[in-house]
């Protein structure tokens, strides 16, 4: 049998899990089997890669070495992929976005299409920031808009360039008959007693909400989470309330208002990575970003100051 990668990822995945049952579950093995594939690679480098004790497996000396090998070997390969799929594509035309749900992206796409007439436009949109990210790293997409909450980290901090389009404080979305709607803005605490809706992700911004409530003296009594549709309406009916960007789109039934003191903030971040094709078209990228954002505020903005002066 030669020796191949799978090989090298089974003998790191039982090092790092530290026992054959727990090494096993990770690679949705049975244990069993795990036990006769560690035996068929030992036999080909030539001796035992693992002792078996009572508190787990430890390394040999053998197993030692070629851990040390597979450490340079796997991140190597897989780097060594990830720049194929980027130099297989980068004789291709256009812009690949991807982006979580908001009105930016399709702003983007505009303003793109209109100073590039030419060139194709495509798009893909996910609930999770990291699996956005990943795309840019795998050379799928040539950019990520995303928001992070706060200063926090974007995904793949360390592989991808990200910059700032914009900064906007965290609203609340009220229905039109809600005591607190004729606000010019509302405290967090004034909303203790609400139930809240708001949309899946994978980033921390749950975990700001929930600080910043604690903060404000009290912990949300329920929180609806479902797609954007549901929760507009969760907040129309006057199920809930939500929490919304600056840049939240004029929505019959809904107004929207700042909280006081500006409890929670979002960051606006456009990613590329730094040895992909669409590096040398990222500034430009980011500018028609930037004016996208700017586009959406000054509606926004109209749009909630011709609510606060109705009668």
């Amino acid at each position: 049998m030669d020796l191949e990668l799978r090989h090298l990822k089974t003998v790191r995945a039982i090092a790092e899990a530290g026992s054959l049952t727990r090494a096993a579950t990770a690679l949705g093995l049975a244990q069993p089997a795990l036990s006769a594939q560690l035996k068929r690679i030992e036999r080909t480098l030539g001796g035992a890669l693992f002792t078996r004790g009572r508190d787990g497996v430890r390394a040999t000396a053998l197993g030692d070495l070629v851990l040390d090998r597979a450490r340079v070997v796997l991140p190597a390969v897989s780097g060594l992929q990830e720049e194929a799929v980027r130099f297989a594509r980068d004789g291709a035309a256009g812009h690949r976005l991807g982006g979580t749900h908001g009105p930016l992206l399709g702003g983007l796409v505009d303003r793109l299409a209109r100073a590039e007439p030419d060139a194709e436009v495509t798009t893909y949109t996910s609930w999770s920031e990291r699996e956005v990210a990943r795309g840019v790293v795998a050379g799928r997409l040539d950019f990520a808009l995303v928001g992070v909450c706060g200063e926090s980290s974007p995904p793949e901090a360390g592989r991808l360039a990200w910059t700032e389009v914009a900064r906007d404080p965290v609203y609340v979305m009220l229905a039109t008959e809600h005591p607190l709607a004729a606000r010019p803005q509302v405290a967090l605490a004034e909303l203790a007693a609400e139930g809240w809706t708001d949309v899946p992700g994978d980033g921390c911004f749950g975990d700001c909400f929930a600080a910043a409530c604690v903060r404000a003296g009290f912990t949300p009594a329920r929180v609806y989470e479902t797609d954007t549709a549901s929760c507009v309406h969760l907040v129309q009916v006057g199920r809930a309330v939500g929490l919304c960007r600056a840049t939240f789109p004029a929505t019959p039934g809904i107004v929207t208002r700042p909280l006081t003191g500006a409890p929670l903030l979002w960051r606006h971040l456009l990613g590329w990575h730094p040895e992909g094709r669409a590096a040398g078209r990222a500034a430009a990228v980011l500018s028609h970003a930037r004016d996208a954002h700017a586009e959406a505020l000054a509606r926004s903005a109209g749009r909630t100051a011709a609510a606060g002066a109705a009668p």
